[in-house]
Order: C-alpha cells, then sequence, then structure tokens
C-alpha cells in the first residue's frame, strides 16, 4: 500500500491523491489487470473504499482507492464540491493516470465503487470504453436518491425547493458570504431520518470510520447539478461490459441496484443479494464486506484475465 499524487488529466491543476494497493509477489516486471475503486459521497479513500481496494489487491489486482477532486487530499477550490460530472470524470482521470504506469495491462482495467461511488462508476463505464467490468456495492444513483428519497418513495417534483436551494446557494457564494454547505449524511444523530442512516451518522462522525479529511458535508451549491442528474444515463444503450452488483437484502437504497440492474445493456449481469445486510454494514461489516468481496474478486478474475 503506497500512496500516490498525479495530476488530474481533466484538470492539471487539481492534484490528485490515491492509495495504490499491489498484489502479493509484486513483480514490476509483469503485466496487472487494475482496478479502479470509487468512494461514496462524503467519503475518502481510507474508508470503504480503500478496503475494497486492499481486499481485491490480496485477490491479485492492482487497485487505487483515490480522494475525489475538491475532496480529501485531492486539491482544488472550492472545497468539498460533489459536482456528479466532476467525481464521474475523476474515474477516467485516475485510468488515465494508470495508463501512464508501466506494469498496468492497459486492456485489463476493471472498475468498482460503494454508495454514490457504484452510481459514478456506472456512469464512467457507460462513457469510458476503457472500463472493461463494472462492480458496485451498495450503489446509489445520487440524483435520483436527491429526487425520489432514500427508499424511492417521493416523486421526482418534491425535489424542486433543493434545485430553488443549490441556485440560492450560488448566488450567496458569488456575494462572497461563507460557502453555502450541505450534509452529505447525516452530521448528528438527531438528524437521522430512521435506523438504516443512523448508521451512516455512526460510520462518518464515530470511531467507527470517522477520518479528518471527510468533514461531512459537501457545497449546497452541487445540488443544482446533482437532483438532474442520472448516474445510468443512456445504460440501456451503452453499459454493455460485465456487471457485478452487490446489496444488502435490508437495504433501503436496493431500489437502485434494481434500477442499474433493469437497464444496463450488459448481456453478462448479475445481482448478488447479501441476506441480512443494510446499505451501510457492506461498508465495514466483516462478514458483509467478506461476502462482498468473494462474489467481486471472482468476477474480475473471470473478466480481466489475460
Amino acid at each position: 500500500m503506497t500512496k500516490i499524487s498525479f495530476a488530474n488529466s481533466n484538470n492539471p491543476d487539481i492534484e490528485m491523491s490515491a492509495i495504490l494497493n499491489l498484489p502479493e509477489g509484486f513483480d514490476e516486471t509483469r503485466k496487472y489487470p487494475a482496478i479502479v475503486v470509487t468512494h461514496p459521497g462524503g467519503g475518502v479513500k481510507e474508508q470503504t473504499a480503500g478496503t475494497y481496494a486492499a481486499e481485491l489487491a490480496r485477490a491479485g489486482f492492482v487497485t487505487i482507492a483515490y480522494d475525489a477532486s475538491y475532496q480529501g487530499e485531492s486539491g482544488g477550490e472550492l472545497r468539498q464540491l460533489e459536482n456528479p460530472y466532476i467525481r464521474t470524470e475523476d474515474v477516467s482521470a485516475v485510468i488515465d493516470h494508470l495508463t501512464t504506469l508501466p506494469f498496468i495491462d492497459t486492456d485489463r482495467i476493471g472498475a468498482a465503487g460503494v454508495c454514490a461511488g457504484a452510481g459514478y462508476t456506472a456512469n464512467a463505464a457507460i462513457n469510458d470504453r476503457r472500463i472493461k467490468a463494472v462492480g458496485t456495492v451498495s450503489a446509489v444513483n445520487i440524483g435520483s436518491m436527491l429526487r425520489n428519497g432514500w427508499e424511492g418513495e417521493q416523486p421526482s417534483e418534491a425535489a424542486m425547493p433543493y434545485i430553488e436551494a443549490g441556485s440560492a446557494a450560488r448566488s450567496s457564494d458569488a456575494a462572497g458570504n461563507p460557502v453555502a454547505q450541505m450534509p452529505m449524511a447525516p452530521l448528528k444523530e438527531e438528524d437521522a431520518p430512521n435506523k438504516e442512516l443512523r448508521q451512516a451518522w455512526e460510520y462518518y462522525h464515530t470511531q467507527r470510520a470517522q477520518c479528518p479529511t471527510a468533514p461531512g458535508w459537501g457545497t449546497a451549491r452541487s445540488l443544482t447539478q446533482l437532483i438532474t442528474y442520472d448516474a445510468f444515463n443512456m445504460a440501456e444503450t451503452f453499459l454493455t461490459q460485465p456487471l457485478q452488483i452487490v446489496a444488502g437484502s435490508e437495504a433501503g437504497s436496493k431500489w437502485m441496484s434494481d434500477d442499474l440492474f433493469e437497464r444496463a445493456a450488459s448481456s453478462d449481469k448479475a445481482f448478488h443479494i447479501v441476506e441480512g445486510a443494510n446499505h451501510m454494514m457492506l461498508y465495514d461489516g466483516q462478514q458483509y464486506v467478506a461476502e462482498a468481496v468473494s462474489v467481486l474478486a471472482p468476477f474480475f478474475k473471470k473478466h480481466l484475465a489475460a
């Protein structure tokens, strides 16, 4: 495990921070398959993305978990910007970097993500044919979630106030006021609307997994992009790569994994349900992560084989 940095090819002024994991017995003269692992909205590379990246490296892959532009230890201003189009392009920027490494087989690159990172990963695969296989864990289409609610129960038009709030935040920011913020997950225990999202507060804001580079908020101006974003846009036509979805049977967010599975054009797609797990349990629950990896590792081995 090595911390690295490199210029973001989409914006060379932004220095990306990442953790590169090498498989046991690594030989720099060989060519290895690689997997890019993308973190949830509000998360950083040291949290669940780093957990999955480390586990997949043990399965024989070079893996890279990175901080999104404007977040974590990566550069960029405004801090904590959560522009979904930039988040999606970050996946391809990391792949750009991987293609410059002599020990990476550029024809064997896969991508995985957790929560909103899974949605960004799917969107990146729709746009970037260098991604040969896609794995998702507790997938969230962040636009759908903000429009329709955690369990998909709201009509999209109910999200109009969020667009209004994002627009007002942009004007406030432009006027020189302190940057308007919004929570990416409950910032306080009492803010959690249900037991499952209480675990999101616990994950990000207690010793369970809190990290000083993950403050838990995003820029409110991001709502003007997030609300209308569809991570699975054109999946019916262009998401043709092999796809392995993993979600918990008890996850309120499972409907978004169902949607991805239904919409993806891939003729080679599978959906593994982890019985008894909710959304957050797949972040760090030892038995649940182990089950997810037991599905993802052979999937990537099959589709990133030499």
